[in-house]
């Protein structure tokens, strides 16, 4: 969503949003830059700029560290580099690019009904927990040339989209730790911010204070 009034959130964000005309849409595109902190996690950090505002929120890990630019994805790191959205999932909303609906198999319809509701089915630890990426799932594809794993698979028989991506939580509490998968998490309030300001196309900055894996 490119224009709304005053957003008023509980979380951390609260942004004024204008609506503009068409000779400046090109300004209203939405860029997340991303901040790790290697030392203290808990001082990682994203920033929101859109329309000229600039506002930011916590943000959690991989829990084996970073990697470099330019590489092919590993379970539990976090990329470093610059990324495009290329696919906008919730249960309020189904945003994907084209050729990532063609490489489904599956109808948009049927997408658009099921993938983000089997997603967060899945109960990744066994443990009877769902809800991995809590209130959406912002995917990300790597500007670069480097092979990545990013599929659709079943997991658990589960239809799913393996990918990078900025995603929700089911535990607040894991927000600003190094503790993921591989992807950002947020918290669920900041999260529904970025499903607002995001579309498909948006660029994300993802940098560290460190060196990465090689």
């Amino acid at each position: 969503m490119r224009c709304a009034s005053l957003l008023a959130l509980t979380g951390s964000l609260t942004l004024l949003w204008g609506c503009g005309t068409a000779d400046d849409q090109a300004d209203q595109a939405a860029r997340i830059n991303i901040a790790l902190d290697l030392n203290t996690p808990a001082n990682s950090s994203g920033t929101l700029q859109q329309d000229g505002e600039s506002k930011t929120f916590k943000v959690g890990y991989g829990k084996y560290g970073i990697g470099c630019a330019d590489s092919t994805f590993e379970e539990g790191v976090t990329p470093l580099g610059t990324f495009k959205v290329n696919a906008i999932l919730s249960d309020q909303g189904f945003e994907m690019v084209p050729e990532l609906v063609e490489r489904s198999g599956k109808s948009e319809a049927y997408l658009k009904q099921n993938l983000f509701k089997n997603m967060s089915a899945i109960d990744f630890k066994g443990d009877g927990e769902t809800g991995e990426y809590g209130t959406g799932y912002i995917s990300l594809e790597p500007v670069g040339s480097a092979e990545q794993p990013f599929r659709f698979n079943e997991y658990d028989g589960k239809f799913r989209w393996y990918s990078f991506a900025i995603h929700g939580t089911n535990d607040e509490s894991r927000v600003g730790q190094k503790v993921t998968g591989g992807c950002v998490n947020v918290s669920n309030a900041d999260l529904n911010t970025l499903l607002e300001a995001v579309e498909l196309g948006d660029e994300v900055t993802i940098t560290a204070n460190g060196p990465c894996n090689s």
